[in-house]
This record gives structure tokens, sequence and C-alpha cells, in this order.
């Protein structure tokens, strides 16, 4: 249904609750961002040792993505760097904004296993996005 949504209304104007929508529109997604195809290569790629090796994984790994997937990122995270641009006021920094939003973006297919160690690398594949946008998504 078409839902007309007036951005004019007040409730609005609260960031928490417009983050809070966006967070929740991707968690209620039927498959995450990152598809649960990619989930085991982006853990295996962050855990990568040679700082350039990762890289390089990683940036593959995203241009691998299907085509919504990824334009979607480009954008959401074109978005989330210009939100690090300000943390010294919205106290935002790539550390928790990876913290926000590594487990919505990035999950596995099913609930089992560590989930606090996959929590972990959740949050630095986001990180590394964040850190290296410009390189994953070159213009």
């Amino acid at each position: 249904p078409d839902e007309q949504l007036d951005l004019d209304d007040g409730r609005w104007e609260d960031i928490h609750v417009v983050t809070g929508a966006l967070k929740l529109f991707l968690r209620e997604l039927p498959e995450p961002l990152v598809p649960f195809s990619h989930f085991d290569k982006f853990i295996a790629a962050i855990k990568i040792q040679d700082l350039s090796l990762r890289g390089r994984c990683i940036r593959d790994l995203v241009q691998s993505l299907p085509p919504a997937h990824h334009d979607t990122m480009k954008v959401l995270f074109r978005h989330l760097c210009r939100v690090v641009e300000h943390k010294e006021e919205n106290r935002m920094s790539v550390q928790s904004v990876a913290i926000v939003f590594g487990p919505t973006l990035l999950r596995p297919a099913s609930e089992e296993g560590n989930m606090a160690m996959h929590m972990v690398f959740q949050n630095q594949v986001v990180e590394h996005i964040l850190n290296h946008y410009g390189y994953i998504f070159p213009d």
C-alpha cells in the first residue's frame, strides 16, 4: 500500500526516530543488505592478516554483491560516512556506527554459533567499509 509520510510531522525531527526507522527497515528485510550467501565470505575476509589483501578481498566481495544490494550499500555507507564526519557533534565515530549497524547489515542465516564472536567481526566489516569507502566505491 502507498502510505503517505508527512516528513513535516514533528516526530521526524528526532534523529533517533529516523535512525530507528532506518535500522528497523534494514532489519526487517527478508535478507540482509549483505546476503546470507556472502556472510561467511565477509567474515573470512576481515580475518585476513595482510592488510592490502584484506582490503582487496572486501572490495571484491562488495563488487560481487547483487546490484540492488551493492547500490543500496553504496548510498547507505556514503550517508554513514557523512554521519562520521560530524562525530564531534553527534558522538558517532566509525566504531559507534559499526556497533549500531554491523549486526543489522550483516548476519548469518541461522543464529547458531558464537554470536559474540560474530558481532566483533560484523562490526569490523562495517568499520572497514566506512574507513575505505573511496577505495571500495570508486566513483
